[in-house]
């Protein structure tokens, strides 16, 4: 399956988090978005790896993604090297996505920038045929994405680009908040509190996601960072 967008971040829930209103806009519009997740977030706090796989498959079809995978890198040992960098080299090539949103250039989580890192790298090779991966048996075909973009997570960084995604907040939200596990959880519970579990993270998130929108006039937007300049083919579509 080729798809128009894939996001690939490192923990299961930090696509929803970061993009989850551009995802559910661009699935309200046919396009084919999948995510893939980098870990299965196996050294969180909260839960396990199995409750946090299940949290994954319900936000997905909240959001209603063609496709969500894990490529199974070890949670926060994992690193940018030949090895992890040719998992995801087959990953990019067996989708093809047109567009691709990873974690954050630099962040509060040591894993995010690492990600982050080893997705541009993995996006270079992934373009050189020399580079030689295979899937199913059969060679697979060098392939680059057009347009790479990075979120903004915990550390606020300034967008290079700014979405609105207003009529997707709830949706956004409601895949949020299906990693019942790690959000909003209930304060009576054995599991020790963390940063993420208590309300006022969700009131952050919503802090933040209308602070973007304020910005271009919308009540509620998602920033994105670029490692390149973005061009536009007309002025007037801008705000």
């Amino acid at each position: 399956m080729k798809l128009d967008l894939m996001v690939i971040t490192v923990h299961p829930d930090d696509a929803e988090l970061g993009a989850g209103g551009v995802i559910a806009k661009y699935v309200s519009e046919g396009k084919q978005v999948g995510i893939v997740d980098l870990t299965r977030g196996e050294l969180g706090t909260r839960g396990t790896a199995e409750t946090r796989a299940s949290e994954a498959e319900a936000a997905a079809k909240i959001l209603g993604v063609a496709i969500r995978e894990n490529l199974e890198l070890k949670d926060g040992f994992f690193e940018n090297n030949e090895a992890s960098q040719r998992v995801v080299i087959q990953c990019i090539r067996k989708y093809q996505p047109e567009l691709i949103i990873t974690n954050a250039l630099d962040d509060r989580h040591p894993d995010h920038g690492r990600a982050s890192k080893l997705v541009n790298d993995s996006l270079f090779l992934a373009g050189l045929r020399r580079v030689e991966t295979e899937s199913n048996g059969e060679l697979q075909e060098a392939f680059r994405p057009r347009l790479h973009l990075q979120l903004i997570q915990d550390k606020y960084i300034q967008p290079d680009i700014i979405i609105d995604i207003t009529p997707f907040w709830e949706i956004k939200k409601q895949s949020i908040l299906a990693y019942t596990t790690q959000f909003n959880t209930d304060p009576d519970s054995d599991e020790p509190q963390t940063y993420i579990s208590t309300p006022d993270f969700i009131l952050y998130t919503e802090g933040r996601a209308r602070e973007f929108g304020r910005s271009i006039q919308a009540t509620y937007g998602e920033g994105f960072t670029s490692r390149k300049l973005l061009g536009v083919d007309d002025l007037f579509s801008l705000r």
